[in-house]
């Protein structure tokens, strides 16, 4: 019963073999190994980005900061939701990476209004030399609550941004389970929109350790390719990453696998709602915040299981006393273990 993080679960069998097929041989270092050719090639029929520039590294947070950072002056903001990724679990890397630019912070929720974006952007550059300036918007995409932006609100936007000039990156390290929920194109939901450019993930989705930075703008690629290499994130033996991200997207293994993860949470959330307990945001691809009395988190831990809970603690003298959770489920969840899971919630 693991329910921490998607990021605990283990690497798709078919990864794995990418991987052993990879190790056979030499390949030329560096990101000149013949497989990503091939990956550049399917992530731009994927988007239908056909001059889409496409890099490689090995963590969400490296490709956030440099993502974000080839798009943002060291004197300039990064517009932001409160609970981005970037602002509450990358240890200021991508104000590192970028020399210094700084985060603002848009709204109190989960996700980003165009309101509340566009306030945020009109109150920087109010104070000339000795202020922030405007820089990129960053949009969570599934939220950090597990929620995801509908096409029409990531167009809002997007349509924000670009009315003060501002380039729009998307945080995309569960991008295959928001595509899965809403039913869309990778194009759709990422350059038609607006987004100029995205941190596709395969870590949190059945990989050992790989993301994709898609910048459709090729102008960028030289100054992306120089901020990897001074930032330490181009691999020597890069054919590793490659192998990883050609398996994940052949024969759509990445949907496949969102489509599991997605799957094991509506099962999750069915047996908890049947047990009468309180979402806190209403679940949306593979991600769950809820809340049920102490004494059911006591009999999950007893028993086992591994999730957070998020607020409260589990000792105390209320057995009654209401707790938040979160849960996340991964492709490789069983039903027996999501059905045992609810069954000790219901006591």
């Amino acid at each position: 019963m693991y329910f921490a993080s998607d990021n605990a679960g283990p690497a798709h069998p078919a990864i794995m073999d990418a991987v052993a097929k990879a190790n056979t041989g030499y390949a030329m270092p560096y990101g000149a190994d013949p497989i990503i050719d091939e990956v550049r090639a399917q992530i731009r029929e994927i988007f239908e980005a056909p001059e889409a520039v496409v890099y490689l590294v090995a963590t969400g947070t490296a490709a956030n900061s440099l993502a974000l950072a080839t798009f943002c002056q060291p004197f300039e903001t990064v517009f932001c939701a409160p609970v981005a990724h970037i602002h509450e679990d990358e240890c200021n890397a991508p104000e590192f990476y970028s020399s210094g630019a700084k985060l603002t912070l848009v709204g109190d929720a989960p996700k980003m209004t165009p309101d509340a974006l566009r306030t945020a952007i009109e109150n920087e550059e109010s104070r000339g030399v000795h202020g922030p300036q405007r820089g990129p918007v960053s949009i969570t995409q599934v939220t950090e609550r597990g929620t995801v932006y509908s096409i029409e609100e990531l167009t809002a936007l997007c349509d924000v941004a670009k009315g003060f000039g501002l380039p729009v990156h998307l945080d995309g390290a569960r991008f295959a389970n928001a595509l899965v929920t809403l039913g869309c194109t990778p194009a759709e939901m990422t350059w038609k929109a607006g987004v100029d450019v995205v941190s596709f993930g395969g870590t949190k989705n059945g990989c050992v350790g790989v993301e994709a930075v898609i910048l459709f703008d090729p102008k960028k690629a030289w100054e992306f390719e120089l901020r990897r290499k001074r930032g330490a994130h181009l691999f020597s033996k890069h054919r590793y990453l490659s192998a990883q991200m050609k398996a994940y997207l052949t024969d759509d293994l990445w949907l496949e696998s969102a489509r599991m993860a997605n799957a094991n949470c509506a099962r999750l959330v069915e047996g908890l709602r049947e047990a009468g307990v309180t979402f806190m945001h209403e679940p949306q691809a593979n991600m769950i915040f809820c809340a049920f009395p102490r004494a059911a988190h006591q009999r999950l831990h007893d028993a086992g299981a591994a999730y957070y809970v998020w607020s409260g603690s589990l000792e105390g003298d209320d057995p009654e006393e209401m707790l938040e959770a979160r849960l996340v489920c991964d492709w490789s969840g069983s039903a027996e273990d999501i059905d045992r899971f609810v069954g000790l919630v219901k006591g």
